[in-house]
């Protein structure tokens, strides 16, 4: 199963950065959300942020994930 995983923009480079995912950092591509930087809440999916979202949405959707028994597991791979 794929889904996109919540994730606040740590740093901006042009069309890339680096998104935290509840303390796993990843890099991910932004070309799709230009208007987000640095502390704003992206969905990413497969590499890719694709919307942006408000910090209280973000913060639901990992307590979520959290209490699903390996729920975040899958984006450390």
């Amino acid at each position: 199963m794929c889904l996109g995983v919540p994730g606040r923009i740590v740093a901006r480079d042009g069309e890339t950065g680096i998104v935290d995912f509840d303390g796993l950092r990843r890099e991910a591509c932004l070309s799709y959300t230009p208007e987000a930087g640095p502390g704003d809440y992206v969905i990413v999916h497969v590499g890719f942020a694709i919307s942006v979202l408000d910090e209280d949405e973000a913060l639901r959707t990992l307590a979520v994930l959290r209490a699903i028994p390996g729920g975040l597991d899958e984006i450390s791979r």
